[in-house]
């Protein structure tokens, strides 16, 4: 596994570096965001280390710079900032975990392994990718968006995965009746699930056929 390190303090680089080559991994390290963007343009890592707080660019302007240019590649960030908006700007950009320093070698030994069995499980699934940023994962029957799971009810899962299944065709009221209950239920309960569906997805995905179901937009 080939791990990118970006941390412009010299004694935490040169030790986190250490630990994760003894634990088995390939690692580059960097100490300014400008290098770290060139790397990832000329070559592909695994899973990416960056602090927030570098010179040059920095860590939360060099996920979306990649992000915007298609690298979808796994990301932990390192950092002092502890502020609740902070950590919140570095999901929404699209980052798997937000260590906050100091922290503990081992803690980040473990967060590093963790990162890498779920981005290893997820290249075995099938992914289909969606407009708007969104992938659904068929053998977790997981939507992410931007590489963030998208929490839904065990019902809106089970809708999704019939519309997947039958994406840029019609998907009548009575189909998804069957698939998902198995028997009756109140029309009623199959419009307000559908529409809370629509609220976590960009709601242009999923359009009303009038007078004859819905259509999963692809």
């Amino acid at each position: 596994m080939k791990i990118l390190l970006l941390e412009d303090e010299y004694m935490l680089r040169k030790s986190i570096k250490e630990l994760l080559e003894d634990n088995g991994y390939i690692v580059e390290d960097f100490s300014d965001g400008k290098s770290v963007l060139d790397a990832t343009f000329e070559g592909t890592y695994d899973l990416l280390l960056l602090d927030v707080n570098v010179p040059g660019v920095n860590g939360f302007e060099l996920l979306e710079q990649l992000r915007k240019n298609g690298v979808q590649t796994p990301t932990i960030f390192i950092t002092s900032l502890t502020e609740i908006d902070s950590m919140e700007r570095g999901y929404d950009l699209g980052c798997c975990d937000y260590i906050k320093k100091p922290f503990d070698m081992k803690e980040l030994k473990l967060r590093v392994a963790t990162a890498l069995k779920l981005a290893s499980l997820r290249s075995n699934e099938e992914t289909i990718t969606l407009p708007g940023g969104y992938e659904y994962h068929t053998k977790s029957f997981t939507l992410t968006k931007d590489d963030e799971e998208v929490s839904l009810s065990k019902t809106e899962k089970m809708i999704l995965d019939l519309f997947i299944k039958y994406k840029n065709q019609v998907v009548t009221p009575e189909m998804i009746t069957e698939y998902v209950w198995e028997d009756y239920v109140d029309p009623a309960n199959v419009r307000v699930q559908i529409n809370n569906l629509r609220k976590k997805l960009n709601k242009d995905l999923i359009s009303n056929i009038r007078g004859v179901g819905y259509k999963l937009e692809t």
